[in-house]
């Protein structure tokens, strides 16, 4: 039976048949800044907001997601770079770039939370996070420079 997703505040109509929510994603509403990486929820990767908070859409089913507001890299922002993302090139944060729309939407949601985070912050908020090129220290940077606190 078909639902009703809200997507980057527009509505889908999907046939979930026990997917998980990135694979619609990805594969029927082809936004493919969110990634497949992991598959397990350990690497974030897949991170899209639910509600505002952070959530990996590789483990989440489409039904779990019925009636919530998801709000993927592709729309955190409407056409131009957020603050969040502006830092992130100004730190060069991104290197190989593949984990870095799960970093931003996770760094996002940590910053509507807490305005000013401090260095624990934003280690207890990113540590869903992985990145295989080793830029956290950058990462954390580009999250202070986009806090004010660079």
């Amino acid at each position: 039976m078909p639902v009703t997703l809200d997507v980057n505040g527009q509505r889908y109509t999907v046939e979930p048949n026990g997917r998980r929510l990135l694979g619609v994603l990805r594969d029927e509403l082809e936004l493919f800044g969110t990634k497949l990486a992991c598959g397990e929820g350990a690497c974030g990767a897949c991170a899209v907001l639910l509600d505002g908070k952070p959530v990996n859409s590789c483990l989440l089913l489409v039904e779990a997601a019925v009636g919530h507001e998801i709000v993927t890299i592709e729309g955190l922002s409407a056409g131009r770079a957020t603050a969040v993302q502006e830092a992130f090139v100004a730190e060069d944060a991104l290197q190989c770039g593949f984990c870095t729309p799960g970093q931003i939407v996770s760094a996002t949601a940590l910053l509507e939370r807490v305005p000013t985070p401090s260095r624990e912050d934003i280690h207890e908020a990113m540590s869903g996070n992985l990145c295989r090129c080793g830029a956290y220290p950058k990462i954390e940077r580009a999250i202070m420079r986009a806090a004010g606190n660079a």
